[in-house]
């Protein structure tokens, strides 16, 4: 097949990785935020970091999240800032 008419694989798609700082303390309050996150990230993944003194949400994606990731732990009652790299 011609390379030229390849659809791109999912491998080969811009990811990103945004880190925020947050103030979920526990594995409760971070299940509280999951159908909102897999939202956000469908086809990615994402995680706290909970013993972080930081409490720091990693979300990995191929789109730009990071102002509907703040609006979600906010309107949900959280802290959320995004930490620059």
């Amino acid at each position: 097949m011609d390379q030229a008419l390849e659809e791109p694989s999912e491998s080969r798609a811009e990811r990103w990785v945004w880190i925020f700082r947050t103030s979920v303390q526990d594995e409760a309050e971070a299940l509280r935020l999951r159908s909102g996150l897999d939202a956000l990230a469908p086809e990615g993944h994402w995680n706290f970091d909970l013993e972080d003194c930081d409490k720091i949400l990693r979300i990995e994606t191929s789109a730009d999240v990071r102002t509907e990731t703040k609006e979600l732990l906010r309107n949900s009652g959280f802290h959320c800032e995004e930490l620059e790299g």
